[in-house]
């Protein structure tokens, strides 16, 4: 029984604001142990329950936060950037499930340093004219793969969305939103239980189901109109509002590799202090 775990950082245990997350900071460097708990905790729930390989893709930012050298030795880790799936490497590999660990969410939204892939330049995703966090759009490209999501972790809000995108997957709020920078924050040896429970339940409904693939439409909106303007030239890409461009694609893999490139072109077109 294989499993992928998809591991973002911004829903990890304790992480409440920008320098938990941002690498190279005191606090990251605080954390990033605390994230490699979480991990190691879901792993263990994982393979008392039966998982004989579990492969962890480092899912966050530079994609290098976790601490290898303290992982759970039965596990393998994909770490690194410029992976074609980004943070759902791995899920064409025929795993049996996928894990949503640390997850947080989308841009436009209440919840912990909630955003959509950039930081702060979208201002709202729409999956088929839905609004999108990433864990939506992964939960579509897990689909396609016919990989069930058995969990997600993250803050009370993040699990409040993956009800409605993965109804059937466990869920595990490590802390309660107060706002885009503050929670209520349950300590690391709780957390480690709770997802050590959910990751061992949530095992009963591993394996593959029916691919469900298909074409999708994503719209994204943006903070500033050049932003639209610059990733209109994509080709694809048409810009259907001052501030908002959307794109069609005949599967959601491709869909998910052109909303890279999306996001890609408009950060590299932010300009200093006005975006």
């Amino acid at each position: 029984m294989r499993i992928m775990i998809s591991a973002d950082m911004e829903g990890a245990t304790g992480v409440t604001w920008t320098d938990d997350v941002i690498p190279g900071t005191p606090q990251w460097q605080r954390f990033r142990k605390l994230f490699t708990g979480d991990v190691n905790a879901t792993l263990a729930g994982l393979f008392d329950a039966g998982a004989t390989d579990v492969l962890v893709n480092e899912a966050h930012s530079s994609q290098r936060n976790l601490l290898l050298e303290d992982l759970d030795g039965r596990a393998r880790m994909l770490t690194g950037r410029h992976k074609p799936l980004s943070m759902m490497q791995g899920i064409d590999s025929g795993v049996d499930g996928v894990v949503f660990l640390g997850y947080h969410a989308g841009a436009g939204f209440d919840g912990v340093l909630s955003h959509t892939y950039l930081e702060n330049q979208i201002t709202g995703v729409w999956l088929d004219d839905v609004p999108a966090s990433e864990g939506r759009l992964n939960a579509a490209m897990a689909a396609e793969y016919g990989v069930p999501v058995l969990l997600v972790s993250g803050d009370d809000l993040t699990c409040e969305d993956a009800r409605d995108y993965a109804p059937d997957a466990e869920l595990v709020p490590v802390k309660e939103c107060v706002s885009r920078y503050a929670a209520i924050c349950l300590p690391p040896a709780r957390t480690a239980e709770l997802l050590s429970e959910a990751a061992a339940e949530s095992m009963k409904r591993a394996g593959k189901s029916t691919p469900a693939p298909g074409s999708h439409r994503i719209e994204v909106e943006f903070d500033a109109s050049h932003l639209a303007q610059a990733t209109a030239v994509i080709p694809t890409v048409e810009q259907i509002g001052v501030r908002r461009v959307g794109f069609d694609a005949p599967n959601m893999t491709e869909a998910m590799k052109a909303f890279k490139v999306v996001t890609a072109i408009a950060a590299g077109a932010v300009q200093g202090i006005y975006g």
